[in-house]
Parts: C-alpha cells; structure tokens; sequence
C-alpha cells in the first residue's frame, strides 16, 4: 500500500480482503454437467418407449 499526495494505491488483494479460490466454479462446473446429463436422461428415456 503506498500513499503518494493523499492518494491511496492498493493491490486488488489487499482491497478484497479475501482470496478467490475456485470452489465456486467447480461447483458450478459440476452441476452444469449433471443437470445436462439429468436432461439428457429425461429426455432420451421416454423416446425409447
């Protein structure tokens, strides 16, 4: 962090205050293919009938 003429520069980090694991787009990631396959099946199943 400097302060340079009352001007305040900070990393994007430091003004976050937190760290940005990639949790959320596995998740996301995850049930997005499950959902497709969930779709998938509904829709396959019943046009075998």
């Amino acid at each position: 962090m400097q302060n340079d003429d009352q001007q305040l520069h900070m990393k994007t980090d430091d003004a976050r205050g937190g760290t940005a694991p990639n949790t959320v787009r596995w998740v996301l990631g995850i049930s997005l293919v499950l959902a497709v396959i969930a779709m998938s099946i509904i829709w396959i199943i019943p046009a075998l009938a």
